[in-house]
């Protein structure tokens, strides 16, 4: 039996899926965030180690069994001079050297069009797109959250905080947001938000991307700072894949097979305003909801890259809903 070990690294939690050349899911594991500008390279190593141990006790099999691995980690290639360290890294896991590493879009794509041409955004803490087409890829986007990851988690909670912070100064008129926020940061006082994150949450990515999810909530409540935000959000978005889609070649008559991963498409929402973003573009995109999440993206990505690309028998055996 031929196995795969697909690793897709996050801002929030890195998830790990083991499966066979037939489509079989053996194992699931999912362990803490794998990204190194935060958490330190030794950190990260710790974290993958965990999720294969795990992978693979669950599987009752041992990291040699793996034919081929990739790993989709965050942060990677936006530092060379730590690309080597990084590529290290799962070779020390495994006890081998098949396997491959790139930036975590790549399980992203690969998993939500089936490794097919076409663009994929990611909206998680942070964001970004990639896109592929007659093995052409680029990826636009994901430039951290001091100065990017437009559209992300973390910028719609740091707008939506500050939103807040306008609210209770009496800058702006108050609405659901400012009750939603105090309950859901159990506040005392409105200042007490202050210490809260920077001192308290130490300004974690993580920790302040999942406020996120309640400034949908404020939105959906009818918040119209809110709402506002998420529609910037959206819109940020589909510039990003207005300018993948150039870059890797598509023309303007033509049909672009689009789909998405990450945490804020699961929120209240979010990707019904996406969709309508899209619409008001020039371009004719095909939104697609994903088919596979990117864990399972990331082990398919493992076997094209080993050279026994999963045959279309296998990739629809996986796209089946695996029983809980």
């Amino acid at each position: 039996m031929t196995l795969y070990l697909g690793v897709d690294g996050g801002g929030s939690k890195t998830a790990f899926a083991l499966i066979d050349h037939a489509g079989g899911v053996l194992a699931r594991a999912h362990t803490a965030t794998s990204y190194y500008f935060s958490e330190g390279l030794e950190a990260v190593e710790r974290t993958l180690a965990e999720g294969v141990d795990e992978v693979c006790r669950a599987a009752g099999i041992t990291a040699a069994d793996v034919a081929a691995a990739f790993f989709g980690l965050p942060g990677y290639g936006e530092s060379s001079t730590d690309l080597p360290l990084l590529d290290a890294l799962p070779g020390r896991i495994l006890g081998h050297d098949r396997y491959s590493c790139d930036n975590d879009m790549v399980c992203g794509w690969a998993g939500s069009l089936l490794g097919e041409d076409g663009i994929n955004v990611i909206a998680g803490t942070g964001s970004m797109t990639y896109g592929e087409r007659a093995g052409v890829g680029h990826r636009v986007g994901g430039w951290g959250e001091l100065f990017g990851d437009e559209g992300s988690a973390y910028w719609i909670a740091v707008r939506g905080l500050n939103a807040f912070s306008r609210m209770s100064d009496g800058r702006a008129a108050p609405g659901p947001l400012a009750d939603l926020l105090r309950e859901r940061l159990a506040l005392g006082s409105d200042l007490d938000a202050v210490s809260l994150v920077i001192e308290q949450w130490g300004g974690s990515r993580s920790a302040i991307a999942d406020l996120a999810r309640t400034v949908c909530a404020a939105a959906a409540a009818g918040d119209a700072a809110a709402s506002a935000i998420l529609d910037e959000a959206t819109e940020e978005l589909a510039i990003l894949v207005d300018a993948t889609r150039t870059l890797i070649g598509f023309g303007d008559g033509d049909p672009v097979p689009v789909s998405y991963s990450g945490g804020m498409f699961g929120a209240d929402g979010f990707e019904g305003r996406f969709r309508a973003a899209l619409r008001r573009r020039p371009a004719k995109y095909d939104l697609r909801r994903p088919v596979l999440d990117p864990a399972l993206g990331a082990a398919i990505y493992a076997a094209k890259r080993s050279g026994h690309p999963l045959d279309a028998e296998a990739l629809a055996a996986l796209a089946v809903p695996e029983e809980r």
